[in-house]
């Protein structure tokens, strides 16, 4: 049988990339944080872009690697901080809110918004263009709806056995929709005297972290039931692909 080679890109929980070890995949994950998984044997500690171009680099452990082939499957988590919806209102100034968005000022907090915006779409993009036969793409609902395509697929943690809410769009090429594994409850809220409602899985990660950095990588974790879900059926997919071409 033929061994895939899988990249897992920006993931430094590993939580994708072991669920694909656990089926016999060859596969590993990338980020330019450490991972947090346990397995830096299996994580490129650097530009993901250079991993797959050169198909491989040097892992967290020091030592390179580079794959045999090519890769056949490229999971991508890019970081979302800029493109999802529910950071628009940090783009531009409060006192301007009434005002057309071509006369909006940047907002005082965060002047170099929009080009983190602009260089965060164009990193997407190179994703979603590389020369891979198989890519998912997945990101909350935010500008690249616009920016790229609508996505394949939308999606939600409870729908793979994890009680919470998290809305999450997949653009997919060469692969099909998942299929939900376990529906249960969508999960806990959390209202606050403001009349704001947050997940409590989310409203968590805000007592539990204490910098923006933690908690940007504790909302970006994929939900053990979802990462299970990708690695058994696009596995799955991977090889009764590989017979038919035979």
């Amino acid at each position: 049988m033929k061994k895939f080679n899988i990249l897992i890109a920006c993931e430094e929980s590993q939580r994708v990339c072991t669920e694909f070890r656990k089926l016999g995949f060859n596969a590993y994950s990338c980020d330019i944080l450490p991972c947090s998984g346990g397995h830096p044997e299996w994580h490129f500690k650097q530009d993901v872009l250079q991993v797959i171009k050169n198909k491989g680099g040097i892992l967290e452990t020091g030592k390179e690697y580079f794959i045999e082939g090519e890769w056949d499957l490229m999971v991508a988590h890019p970081p979302c901080t800029f493109l999802a919806v529910s950071g628009a209102k940090w783009f531009y100034h409060p006192d301007d809110k009434d005002l057309p968005i071509d006369q909006r000022r940047p907002h005082p907090n965060f002047p170099n918004r929009a080009k983190e915006r602009e260089e965060a779409a164009k990193f997407f993009l190179k994703l979603a263009k590389a020369n891979i036969k198989h890519i998912a793409i997945e990101n909350p609902v935010g500008i690249m709806n616009t920016r790229f395509r609508k996505p394949n697929q939308i999606v939600q943690p409870w729908q793979f056995g994890d009680s919470a809410s998290k809305k999450t769009c997949l653009w997919l090429k060469n692969l099909p929709l998942l299929v939900p594994t376990d529906i249960v409850d969508p999960g806990e809220y959390i209202e606050f005297g403001s009349g704001r409602r947050l997940a409590k899985w989310y409203s968590d990660g805000l007592t539990k972290t204490k910098t923006p950095e933690e908690r940007r990588i504790w909302r970006s974790k994929t939900f053990p039931g979802f990462a299970k879900a990708i690695a058994e059926q696009w596995g799955a997919y991977l090889l009764k692909t590989e017979k038919k071409e035979k």
